[in-house]
């Protein structure tokens, strides 16, 4: 199985290498063939919200960079990893443009889930979601907005299974991380109906 980590560490800012080291070692202990990508390393510009990637070019997003392999490398994956610095309650800005830039996965047209309009499944097969988020010191509001954004976010995914936990730098408990990943890397393996 193939798990993807998307590593949204910023320019300045925590460092996320020890998690990371973390998550690939726990994930490859549960029989993950693990790829990450340090995404401030790549060429990926913003999205032009122009939804090309829909009606002219239908699952490929018109512009030629690291986005289009990113966007390849994430639908074929079975476990999708992101790894942020919570900002202001969300992802940070080199996983937010990678996030918009997936937009050519999944279909144009709706269907309800839930009671909810949604976008339909351009693919027959989606990655489960883990996110793992990390803040300074421990905020409770700010942890409750991005579990509810990711959340949000793996509907519209398509994920078999989704799962978010926010760590404070602060008071981090390697051991509660490797429980974490290990735990969710037993489910995602799981066969599903995805």
């Amino acid at each position: 199985m193939r798990a993807l980590i998307l590593n949204g560490e910023e320019l300045d800012g925590i460092t996320l290498e020890q998690f990371s080291k973390t998550i690939s070692k726990e994930l490859q202990a549960n029989d993950f063939e693990v790829e990450e990508i340090l995404l401030k390393e790549k060429e990926i510009a913003d999205c032009l919200g122009c939804f090309d990637c829909w009606v002219k070019t239908p699952g490929i997003c018109i512009i030629d960079d690291y986005g289009r392999e990113a966007a390849a490398r994430l639908i074929n994956s079975d476990l999708l990893v992101f790894l942020t610095p919570v900002v202001f309650g969300s992802y940070s800005y080199q996983l937010k443009k990678a996030l918009d830039r997936m937009i050519p996965l999944i279909s144009p047209y709706f269907k309800k889930v839930k009671g909810e309009i949604h976008h339909k499944k351009r693919y027959p097969k989606y990655p489960s979601l883990l996110a793992i988020g990390i803040i300074e010191e421990t905020n409770e509001q700010t942890s409750r907005i991005f579990k509810n954004l990711v959340e949000r976010n793996s509907i519209n995914f398509h994920s078999p299974h989704f799962q978010t936990e926010v760590f404070a730098e602060t008071d981090l408990d390697y051991q509660e991380l490797k429980d974490t990943v290990n735990q969710f890397s037993k489910k995602a393996g799981e066969k599903n109906d995805n």
